[in-house]
């Protein structure tokens, strides 16, 4: 049976060191001897986790690297996803790992290991992708002019502050209105389908968040390299995700010569929250475990 239990959400101890491209914040946790290195999504950064229960539970080590602009990497380290890319290239150097078992890319975080993939195919393995942002426009007009007005570097600390406060104050109402972008079904119905322990974690994983510098820049584009990721490839997404289609997924099966599309049938972006996810995991599993 696969393991999905969930730990409580908190902020995990980090380390920064200091490369030739600037410094990077990092999580390395686990003692395994194969790693699987951990892009996570927009306002996340190194210190939250999200979704690496699965990888511990088979006995990997995660590094989770905070992309530019989140955590205490800033912007001007790698300041791209190709930039970034080699930067945790020579993270890996430095840490000694000479292999990566994969590179995992969650939401705004799948361009940045699909990148790394294609520059560094001699380290990394395979390639997993989770509600990932693929090379089809993204994010829609409205969320990019809403985007940069919310989670301007200037103001989205104001706007956590106002979400932990509503998250405090009325817990369901804010979930349900983070909810109503994260999912085509209606938010009401998202809600009265997660369990009172995935509710409690998802309040706790949004008070957390932050998106410093690194949400306006997760909308810029970023040069297609899909058709140069030869690598096996688990794409997994939902067709009810309204933060990043289903449409994502669909076009990077398409031209990665080594892709395998799974279609959850999740609720949300939140692939992780649903009566479904043990299948999802067990299937991940397996595609670590394939020689």
């Amino acid at each position: 049976m696969v393991s999905t239990t969930r730990t409580a959400i908190a902020e995990r101890p980090t380390t920064v060191v200091r490369l030739p491209a600037g410094p990077v914040e990092y999580r390395l946790e686990g003692d395994g001897s194969r790693t699987v290195l951990v892009f996570h999504g927009g306002h996340m950064r190194a210190g939250l986790a999200l979704g690496e229960e699965v990888y511990a539970d088979a006995g990997f080590t995660v590094l989770a690297p905070s992309r530019p602009g989140y955590g205490r990497t800033p912007l001007t380290t790698g300041t791209s996803a190709t930039g970034f890319a080699d930067v945790v290239a020579d993270l890996c150097r430095t840490l000694g790992i000479e292999r990566l078992a994969a590179a995992v890319g969650i939401s705004a975080g799948g361009r940045t290991a699909l990148t790394m993939a294609a520059r560094h195919p001699q380290l990394v393995e395979r390639v997993i992708l989770q509600s990932a942002v693929g090379f089809l426009p993204w994010p829609d007009r409205m969320t990019r002019l809403g985007g940069s007005v919310l989670f301007d570097p200037r103001v989205e600390a104001g706007t956590w502050t106002a979400m932990r406060a509503l998250l405090r104050a009325a817990p369901s109402v804010a979930l349900r209105m983070l909810l109503r972008d994260l999912s085509v079904l209606p938010a009401g119905h998202v809600l009265t389908r997660l369990s009172a322990a995935d509710r409690a974690t998802l309040t706790g994983l949004f008070a957390l968040m932050r998106s410093g510098g690194g949400f306006v820049a997760d909308m810029l584009p970023v040069p297609d390299c899909a058709a140069q990721v030869g690598q096996p490839a688990l794409l997994i997404a939902t067709r009810n995700d309204r933060s990043v289609s289903f449409a994502q997924s669909e076009s990077l099966a398409a031209t990665m010569p080594n892709a395998e599309l799974l279609d959850t049938q999740a609720d949300s972006h939140m692939i992780w929250f649903d009566p479904g996810y043990p299948r999802v995991a067990a299937k991940i599993r397996d595609f670590l475990g394939k020689d």
